[in-house]
């Protein structure tokens, strides 16, 4: 049987359900006469299995980078809300802080002139009492006001 068709061997007629879906050329122009009819799986190349196991790998490894990288960006936004959060606290001790130095300055201040009053005596009763005796002035002329005249009333309000 050197016929390059796929044949029943019992009979000499093609199989018709084998060829559905393909010309009688495809069928006719077969590599190899079949020894067992059936359906076989195509074997691969030893190219097309490297292909896919590099593949393979280059996947996995991808996966791997996107595992990490998603692990590191968590601990950088996590980082980042933790330095918001002291940015907000220090702020705000700035602020507590100035408004304690002015409060200080301020006591320093009171506490400068308490010292100094201190030192200078100032607050002291004097010692002795000294009375001035009355001194003659000349008369001074008061100015008259016109009974006429009356004094400016300022409205308040509306």
């Amino acid at each position: 049987m050197s016929n390059n068709r796929i044949i029943n061997r019992r009979s000499v007629r093609p199989i018709p359900e084998l060829n559905m879906g393909y010309s009688t050329d495809a069928v006719r122009y077969s590599k190899e006469d079949h020894v067992i009819s059936g359906y076989f799986p195509k074997t691969n190349s030893v190219k097309a299995m490297a292909i896919k196991k590099v593949n393979n790998t280059l996947c996995g490894l991808l996966l791997c980078a996107i595992f990490i990288s998603a692990i590191s960006y968590y601990f950088v936004v996590a980082s980042e809300i933790k330095l918001n959060e002291y940015s907000r606290e220090t702020t705000i001790l700035n602020v507590e802080n100035a408004e304690l130095q002015n409060k200080l300055d301020k006591l320093k201040s009171f506490n400068n002139v308490d010292l100094t009053m201190q030192k200078n005596n100032l607050l002291h009763r004097p010692e002795k009492v000294i009375e001035a005796t009355e001194v003659a002035t000349p008369n001074i002329n008061k100015k008259s006001v016109s009974p006429n005249i009356k004094p400016k009333a300022w409205s308040i309000g509306y």
